[in-house]
């Protein structure tokens, strides 16, 4: 299975093969760095572990997966504070953030990259579609971007997973050589 099915009819540019090329420069200066990945997902459902393990060799570097697409998840298994999800909702940059920690912590990752949001159809918890987090958790500690996304269901969501491997690939090259 190749990321990009049921995306070809998707606007919004890049494709699987963007994803794909992104995924293998990500994985590749992992690999250089001698470095791990451990990936938590809500609005992408699983679709960034995917992206990375279309990507021979991907095994060396990931650790592993968690698609807490539920809220109680993020705080039962991700260790997301209980008291921000009820005061601010799963769809938060510092939710994000909590969720690639609890994940590179549970995953033994020297990496935790993490994304959240609102992919539609429709508006949730107050959060227009297209509210994206991504975050990302590492020796360095952490960073998030909030990404303004627009176009369907499809296209946030493929959006969402070049936002989150964008991110990581610019915080590797930060991190170089000190991890």
């Amino acid at each position: 299975m190749t990321t990009g099915e049921g995306l070809s009819g998707d606007t919004g540019g890049g494709g699987a093969a963007g994803g794909s090329g992104l995924a293998e420069r990500v994985l590749a200066a992992l690999r250089g760095e001698g470095a791990t990945l451990a990936v938590a997902e809500s609005l992408t459902g699983g679709l960034l572990a995917a992206t990375l393990v279309d990507v021979p060799g991907a095994s060396t570097v990931l650790r592993g997966s968690v698609t807490a697409y539920a809220t109680d998840i993020k705080a039962s298994v991700l260790g997301v504070d209980e008291g921000l999800l009820a005061v601010h909702g799963p769809v938060h940059p510092v939710v994000a953030r909590q969720m690639a920690d609890g994940v590179r912590r549970l995953l033994g990752a020297t990496y935790g990259l993490a994304t959240t949001g609102v992919a539609g159809p429709d508006p949730q918890d107050g959060q227009p579609v297209g509210t994206v987090h991504v975050a990302l958790a590492g020796p360095a500690g952490t960073a998030a971007a909030s990404p303004r996304l627009s176009g369907e269901r499809a296209t946030i969501r493929r959006d969402t997973v070049t936002a989150a491997l964008e991110l990581l690939l610019e915080r590797v090259a930060n991190d170089s050589p000190a991890r």
